[in-house]
């Protein structure tokens, strides 16, 4: 009898819904503590390569330090890893790389500029507890190993963002980015990334493969989120945008319609949605939207969930033609009128075209009420080899188009 009251028990609703919260409860703990591990390591690691560089300044010890300390350790601690001499030395080089006065003079800039958002929501992690450590971390804040100038622009308040911001990235992570990476902008912008959007460390080498720093931070961007989105809101949306799109990955190498771009795109949905940056959610392709007696189709829509707004694709084969403004607005006043939940912000349009004038993009959305970005998409990075130095360039194609313009008139 027991038994069959048990069997009723956990086809209850009651049941289900409270062993599914214990199980949501359970991988967030998993989740948490798998962080904080993380963040113990990553904050040693850095306390040991302080030390190192600390102890070699102050009692001008060689470069032989680094292996007698991984040799003590290993001997003190047999049963922990990652006390090879070449992790010493990584350790040495995580803490010289960002505690450089070129990297700190990015981090302070970035930290004071307009745009620029915490994007991490835990308190500040100290980075280690020693005195030693304290000391470190004091001569960080008060500017001593900073140029002047840089020391009187917010390096109280930006310093501990930065340690915070490396004790929340795994170390794969961080070897990753100073084996791949020179340059002090580009190093802190993955590191942002990596924090914000989760990225594993496959994620984070396709990002960096791609070009994901030059083409979201270099390039500019339009868009008319300014002028259609508050200002909070206009930020982030212009965050999510990127100038142009990668998508090599599609195969692509002869010409096709934009049904069988939209049919590629949706058979390499997970490639398409890495490309995108973290938070889109697909929904759909072609979805119907009705006015009247009249149908219309979005190629793709999506939704993001850290904007808590709808994003509508259109794709386009051709360059950006002004037309494609004005129906992209139509499309989303009919989203915000008949699917935009409440507590959702306003629906956000992105048209995908082959190539883009910015001056023609720029007339063509200054009276669009809705939020519209205009992105250019690649299909292929290089040239295949039989082609390279037979195609005419960029600029030879405009001057060729400007003398037959000339001669027709």
């Amino acid at each position: 009898m027991k038994k069959s009251r048990d069997t009723t028990l956990a086809l209850t609703t009651d049941y289900k819904h409270f062993v599914t919260d214990l199980k949501s409860r359970i991988a967030s703990a998993r989740l948490s503590a798998a962080r904080q591990v993380n963040r113990e390591l990553v904050t040693l690691y850095w306390d040991i390569g302080c030390g190192i560089v600390e102890k070699q300044k102050e009692l001008n010890w060689g470069e032989s330090v680094v292996e007698m300390v991984a040799a003590e350790l290993r001997a003190a601690f047999p049963d922990m890893s990652g006390f090879s001499a070449r992790s010493v030395w990584e350790m040495k080089r995580l803490y010289e790389a960002y505690s450089a006065p070129d990297f700190l003079s990015q981090v302070v800039r970035e930290f004071s500029s307009r745009t620029f958002r915490p994007i991490l929501q835990q308190p500040v992690a100290e980075i280690g507890q020693g005195a030693k450590r304290r000391q470190s971390v004091a001569k960080l804040r008060a500017g001593e190993i900073l140029p002047q100038p840089v020391a009187e622009a917010g390096t109280t308040d930006a310093i501990p963002f930065l340690q915070q911001l490396v004790a929340e990235i795994p170390w794969g992570h961080h070897l990753l980015i100073l084996n791949k990476l020179t340059a002090p902008a580009a190093r802190l912008w993955y590191l942002r990334a990596t924090a914000s959007f989760g990225w594993s460390r496959n994620v984070l080498l396709n990002q960096i493969k791609a070009g994901a720093y030059n083409r979201a931070v270099t390039e500019k961007k339009t868009h008319n989120f300014d002028l259609a989105l508050p200002e909070h809101f206009a930020e982030q949306a212009e965050e999510m945008l990127k100038s142009s799109y990668n998508l090599e990955f599609l195969g692509l190498r002869r010409a096709v319609r934009e049904r069988e771009l939209e049919d590629r795109l949706i058979s390499r949905l997970q490639a398409f949605l890495l490309e995108l940056g973290y938070g889109f959610c697909f929904v759909e392709r072609q979805h119907r939207l009705v006015l009247g007696k009249k149908e219309y189709f979005i190629d793709l829509l999506f939704y993001h969930r850290f904007l808590k707004a709808l994003v509508a694709f259109e794709l386009k084969l051709g360059p950006f033609e002004p037309e494609f403004a004005g129906k992209m607005d139509f499309y989303l006043n009919l989203l915000n009128d008949t699917e935009r939940a409440a507590g959702d912000q306003p629906s956000i349009g992105i048209i995908l075209c082959a190539e883009k004038d910015d001056v023609e993009v720029e007339y063509a959305l200054r009276t669009k009420a809705n939020p519209i970005g205009v992105a250019a998409y690649t299909l292929q990075s290089k040239l295949p080899g039989e082609l390279k130095g037979r195609l005419p360039t960029a600029k030879q194609l405009a001057d060729i188009v400007r003398m037959e313009m000339e001669a027709g008139k």
